[in-house]
């Protein structure tokens, strides 16, 4: 599974985005170790008050780990994986929570370590996390049989589309999906030798060279978004001012995005809120089949966990009535029969944990393999929808190009 780490301040705000049940359709604390609250967001602000008797910024490491998209993985898989990166980095005994999210039909953890070591009041090193995590990932990808990720094969190809998080929520504001726009601008700035066959490849997209705030080079798009070309062609800057020489004969953002204002027609404003407005209303019933599932789906686990609570009290009273009271505690302790009786009520206590334990995670499993199936018809609309709505910016720009917004963005 594809781990990802990084040492961060800021705890009580991770335990509100571990927390956030609006973007996930599940969300369950797994475990709470070391820490004397009950609850997350008061395990984290316990981190924040020990880290201040230290200099650390960073108190705590977090990390998430991501089975991949068509495996279901057991909620024990992932606690041992944990375990695994503990030993791993060397974290042993410091407090952790485990969260475990579910979304889109799938499931997830994160794991959050407080790197305060009480004892010594510092915190804990954590040299070369990445390069550890990174093999510690292929070794998972190899246990559980699953196909490598380009990133982790010997002598493989880098994969063009490894884009940030930063990026990825960038385009998604924009209603754009980030691995085809990044693939766009690397295919154009490999298939141009210059400024004027980069702009020319960019511009049959949809895209128009700028000048930016610094002098950089800068592409917008018809709606006014602005992409960073170093960051989205994946080139450094300095390769970017050899190939495309000085930026100052380029139109700033902010005349590029007014050139093309002026020149949207009517028509074209109205198709792009067509659009729009299309999308959402091809979208409503599975949105609502999904809000529906998740609803159903949560109900399901409050009534599971209810009926366990019940059944739980239930044996519990039955198993506290063996032990029985008074004289009769004495003769059951000389003859051994108390001994006897605690041993079944363990044994029988531990069968109970288990047996409940498996009913959560078989319930969970059905629910994720519903979400799923839903999850694969919202991925089917999407994709019809980016294709449609490539098809329409190509003659958007035909449209706006041949009222010779091209000609006023040239030098």
């Amino acid at each position: 599974m594809i781990l990802k780490a990084s040492q961060r301040g800021g705890p009580r705000q991770l335990a509100a985005h571990l927390l956030n049940r609006r973007d996930n359709d599940h969300v369950h604390v797994a475990q709470l170790r070391g820490f004397v609250a009950d609850d997350l967001y008061g395990a984290m602000a316990e981190t924040v008050a020990i880290a201040k008797g230290t200099r650390c910024r960073q108190p705590i490491f977090s990390l998430s780990l991501n089975p991949p998209k068509d495996e279901t993985v057991a909620v024990d898989d992932l606690m041992k994986a944990a375990d695994r990166v503990e030993l791993t980095l060397r974290l042993e005994g410091l407090p952790r929570a485990i969260v475990i999210h579910e979304k889109n039909g799938r499931r997830h953890a994160h794991v959050v370590w407080s790197r305060i070591d009480t004892d010594q009041m510092k915190a804990v090193n954590l040299p070369f996390f990445k390069i550890k995590l990174k093999q510690l990932s292929k070794e998972l990808y190899l246990e559980h049989e699953w196909t490598l990720p380009d990133g982790h094969r010997e002598h493989g190809w880098k994969n063009p589309l490894n884009f940030t998080l930063a990026e990825w929520q960038y385009a998604k504001r924009h209603d754009l999906d980030p691995r085809e726009i990044k693939l766009l601008f690397q295919d154009a700035w490999q298939r141009s030798d210059g400024i004027a066959a980069f702009r020319n490849a960019l511009e049959e997209r949809g895209y128009f060279l700028a000048r930016g705030d610094s002098r950089n080079f800068v592409a917008v798009d018809l709606n006014g978004a602005v992409y960073a070309i170093p960051r989205f062609c994946g080139v450094k800057a300095k390769d970017v001012m050899h190939k495309l020489g000085s930026s100052d004969h380029l139109d700033t953002v902010e005349t590029t995005i007014a050139a093309i204002e002026r020149r949207k027609t009517e028509r074209v404003r109205t198709w792009l809120e067509k659009d729009k407005l299309l999308k959402a209303k091809e979208a409503f019933p599975l949105d609502a089949q999904l809000h529906q599932l998740k609803s159903f789906h949560q109900k399901e686990r409050a009534l599971l966990n209810d009926r366990q609570t019940s059944r739980q009290t239930q044996e519990t009273k039955e198993r506290s009535e063996r032990l029985r009271r008074g004289l009769a505690t004495v003769i059951d302790l000389l003859t051994g029969r108390l001994f006897a009786i605690k041993k079944q009520n363990e044994r029988e206590a531990y069968e109970a944990f288990q047996r409940d334990k498996a009913q959560r995670e078989a319930l969970a499993d059905a629910q994720l393999e519903e979400r799923r199936i839903l999850q694969e018809k919202v991925d089917e609309l999407a994709r019809f929808q980016r294709a449609r709505s490539r098809k329409l910016v190509r003659h958007l720009f035909t449209l706006v190009r041949s009222r010779s917004l091209g000609r006023s963005l040239s030098p």
